[in-house]
C-alpha cells in the first residue's frame, strides 16, 4: 500500500483529492491535516507515510514552510505541492524547501496517481505547465524579495474573506454559501475588490493580494 497524507486547509478540495484517489486500491490516505501545524503534530504520533499532498496557501504554517520543516525532519518523505497557482515565486519556493513534485489542482486522478508512483521511484513529477516554468527559472533565475515596498490598501474584513475563498478556486456560489450571503452580494464584494486593487481579473487580484500581505 502507497501512505498518503492530505494537507489543504479546504474541506471541499480535500474531499475532491480523496475522490481522485478512491479509483487507486493500493492508496491508503492515513490521515488529513488543515494547516502545516497541523500536519507536524500528526507527524509526531505517526510518521509512518510514503508521500504527502502538500497545499501552499494555508493558515498558521503554508506548504513552503511545512515542506522545509517535514524534509529537516523526515527527509524520507515524499512531498509534492497540489495547488491553484503556477507562479513562479511558489514554484520555486516549494522546489528550494524540498519538494519532490508539483501538481496543479485540475490534475485529474490517473495523473496524479501516476505522479505519485513515478515520485516514490525517485522522479520529480510535475504538471506540464510546471515543468516549462521550472526550465525557464534554471535558465533565467529570478530573485524574489520579500521586502519589496508595499501599496496601502484597504479591504474590509469581509472581502478580504470573499478573496481569500476565491483563493482556493471556489466559485461564487460555493462562496456564497460558506459565507452565509447571496451570490449577488459576493458578486458586490467582488467588484470593490477588483477596484480597491485596480486589476481586471480574480488572478491579478490574488496574486497582488498576496504580494501585499492582504491574505
Amino acid at each position: 500500500m502507497i501512505r498518503v497524507a492530505i494537507v489543504d486547509d479546504n474541506t471541499f478540495l480535500q474531499k475532491a483529492i480523496l475522490d481522485k484517489l478512491s479509483f487507486f486500491e493500493d492508496i491508503e490516505v492515513k490521515f488529513r491535516a488543515f494547516d502545516g501545524m497541523e500536519l507536524l503534530e500528526k507527524l509526531e504520533k505517526n510518521h509512518h507515510l510514503d508521500l504527502i499532498l502538500m497545499d501552499i496557501e494555508m493558515p498558521k504554517m503554508n506548504g513552503i514552510e511545512a515542506t522545509e520543516a517535514v524534509k529537516n525532519k523526515y527527509p524520507q518523505l515524499k512531498i509534492i505541492m497540489l495547488t491553484v497557482f503556477d507562479n513562479d515565486e511558489n514554484i520555486f519556493k516549494s522546489i528550494k524547501a524540498g519538494a519532490d513534485g508539483y501538481f496543479l489542482k485540475e490534475v485529474n486522478p490517473q495523473e496524479l496517481y501516476n505522479g505519485i508512483v513515478e515520485t516514490l521511484n525517485g522522479g520529480a513529477a510535475m504538471t506540464p505547465s510546471i515543468a516549462m516554468k521550472t526550465l525557464k527559472l534554471l535558465r533565467e533565475p529570478v530573485t524574489f524579495d520579500d521586502s519589496v515596498n508595499r501599496e496601502e490598501i484597504t479591504l474590509t474584513t469581509r472581502e478580504i474573506e470573499v478573496l481569500e475563498q476565491l483563493s482556493k478556486g471556489l466559485k461564487y456560489n460555493a462562496i456564497a454559501e460558506n459565507l452565509f450571503l447571496s451570490a449577488g452580494t459576493i458578486r458586490k464584494h467582488v467588484e470593490n475588490i477588483y477596484t480597491k486593487l485596480q486589476v481586471h481579473n480574480k488572478l491579478e487580484a490574488i496574486q497582488k493580494a498576496k504580494s501585499n500581505k492582504l491574505i
